[in-house]
């Protein structure tokens, strides 16, 4: 029995809520193409939270696991990452619970909060800009 054939696609698959599914990479390189693989109005979003982070964090480290990109840096480890879901993109924090104040959606962990990005775009970039240098000062998770 023959194999079945792959098929080359400039496309990547997208999981639910039209998140690309993104090989495990670390550096610029698989964030940016996590961030141009994001559907629709959700790539403005990435393009904008990468844009902050950078501007606020100028040494920060990325990579890409679970099909998110993630920022962190060397001497505090991971403390940012996002997701795509349908209404929404998810911005981890995830040691957003000793964040002041801290961001407004709980988790199951902890120590972790979120910051749901709608459609709108709209978002206090004042605060997201504090939250992510509170962040990036605290010790973050090193579970990879």
């Amino acid at each position: 029995m023959a194999a079945a054939k792959k098929t080359e696609s400039s496309e990547p698959v997208r999981l639910s809520g039209g998140n690309p599914q993104i090989p495990k990479g670390d550096g610029d390189e698989p964030v940016q193409a996590f961030i141009s693989a994001m559907p629709d109005w959700k790539h403005d979003v990435g393009r904008r939270l990468d844009d902050l982070i950078v501007e606020v964090v100028p040494d920060v480290k990325k990579a890409v696991r679970w099909n998110s990109p993630f920022y962190g840096t060397d001497e505090h480890a991971w403390f940012l990452s996002f997701h795509c879901f349908a209404k929404y993109v998810k911005v981890t924090f995830l040691n957003g619970a000793r964040l002041d104040p801290p961001p407004p959606e709980p988790s199951k962990d902890p120590d972790t909060r979120y910051l749901h990005i709608g459609e709108d775009g709209e978002v206090d970039e004042t605060q997201l800009r504090e939250w992510i240098r509170q962040a990036s000062s605290r010790p973050g998770w090193d579970g990879f």
